[in-house]
């Protein structure tokens, strides 16, 4: 009885996991089945980012966004308008921790400084990424491109948390960013570090980058 008692928080951890209903590291496309999420993003002024998706189920979600490209390098811009769905393509459950692998892919309209009119905008991406209740890593590609433009952005990101959180407590992350922009939004690789606080399901990231320049994300879950 002693032995069953004393890994029963490790066992409901797990089983946490398993369901999906611990809130982990990073920002997901999708949080859990029949769940809807909700995400801003101010990219140290060369991005603004807004999202809703919605899960029917675990592996799926389908929902809308609005993003603008600001480059720092020239005067372009661009305003991308688009429809979304996001497929969880494999997730580990393991001891104490969680890997997934996520895929998307999406249409909308775009209009831009460097082009006439409006274009059919096409986007692809992917997500993977590890985490415990104290370590994560992940990685996320985002390729939006028309037959005016392809711009893409690489995120990776590096936390570690001083103390190990439970569903109903405040988590705090320490967040080291590296951010790559193709496509002349951004020269070089843009660095940020970051404070990351979370419970339940409302989650809040703040920072600079190595310029000084302020990045923000919130994102809700419900």
């Amino acid at each position: 009885m002693r032995s069953f008692c004393s890994n029963r928080p490790r066992l409901a951890v797990v089983v946490a996991l398993i369901l999906g209903i611990v809130p982990l590291a990073p920002a997901k496309p999708i949080a859990f089945a029949d769940g809807t999420t909700i995400m801003a993003e101010y990219g140290a002024g060369t991005m603004e980012e807004v999202q809703a998706f919605y899960a029917p189920y675990y592996w799926l979600s389908l929902g809308a966004g609005a993003l603008r490209l600001d480059s720092d390098a020239s005067y372009r811009t661009r305003s991308i308008q688009y429809l979304r769905a996001n497929y969880l393509v494999h997730r580990w459950n393991l001891d104490d921790a969680q890997a997934n692998v996520f895929v998307w892919g999406g249409l909308g309209t775009a209009t831009g400084s460097d082009f006439r009119g409006s274009k059919v905008d096409r986007e692809v991406g992917f997500q993977a990424d590890y985490e415990t209740r104290r370590v994560y890593a992940s990685w996320v590609s985002d390729l939006h491109e028309s037959s005016a433009y392809s711009d893409r952005v690489d995120t990776v990101q590096l936390g570690f948390a001083p103390y190990a959180h439970d569903y109903q407590d405040l988590a705090t992350w320490f967040v080291l960013q590296a951010r790559d922009y193709s496509g002349g939004i951004h020269h070089g690789v843009e660095y940020a570090a970051l404070i990351r606080l979370f419970k339940g399901g409302a989650w809040v990231e703040a920072g600079v980058t190595q310029n000084g320049k302020p990045q923000l994300m919130m994102m809700f879950n419900f």
